[in-house]
């Protein structure tokens, strides 16, 4: 994949589709190889690449700066885990997977509440869905839980954080990010993980059809 025709849309639409589940990457991986981009061009393709490749090593990077930031309020590092789920909400494979045992969890307890937790069903014209596939979480739309989190987190960030101490966070978080995606040199695996998810990419297109 060329990494340097690739937009900032179609990053952001393989973030939100790709599998979350993988673990991080080894720490002995992540702080190997560092150059300097020899060009502006070369910098944009390796950036992407690395955002993509360490999405979850980047993830929790910037989570545990709002965390150390935060040790002294409690409240704060709860707004930070409910930031994080908000943001993780926004992945098709982590609000699955967190709807689907959520809702093994309640079936446990309560199967009638739990078969009220279904996605509802997409219509099918000839074999096919009428229309996109939706995402759920425990029979809501996903945007119903992403509003409660944030605005939840939001207004412990506002009583219990500061805004302006949150902001002095993600700043940091965000820095630490592009600096270790800008000077972190692509290795093999970077290359070969690429390619993997393009090709399922490819296939996933080709089996809706």
């Amino acid at each position: 994949m060329d990494w340097g025709n690739v937009t900032a849309e179609d990053l952001i639409d393989a973030l939100r589709e790709v599998d979350w589940s993988s673990p991080p990457r080894p720490l002995s991986e992540f702080f190997s190889r560092f150059t300097v981009p020899r060009s502006s061009s070369k910098w944009n393709s390796r950036l992407k690449c690395n955002l993509y490749y360490y999405r979850t090593n980047y993830f929790i990077l910037i989570v545990s700066v709002l965390i150390l930031g935060f040790l002294r309020r409690p409240l704060a590092i709860v707004a930070a885990l409910l930031t994080a789920l908000s943001i993780a909400f926004l992945n098709d494979s982590f609000a699955g997977t967190f709807s689907e045992k959520v809702t093994r969890t309640v079936r446990q307890f309560s199967p009638h509440l739990a078969a009220k937790m279904r996605p509802p069903l997409t219509p099918v014209i000839r074999g096919r869905p009428s229309a996109k596939r939706a995402i759920y979480i425990c029979g809501r739309p996903r945007w119903v839980f992403v509003l409660i989190f944030s605005s939840a987190s939001f207004i412990l960030w506002f009583v219990f954080a500061g805004l302006l101490t949150v902001l002095w966070a993600l700043a940091i978080g965000l820095l630490a990010t592009i600096l270790h995606a800008s000077f972190r040199t692509p290795n093999l695996k970077a290359r070969l993980n690429t390619f993997r998810e393009e090709f399922r990419a490819v296939w996933r297109n080709y089996s809706e059809l």
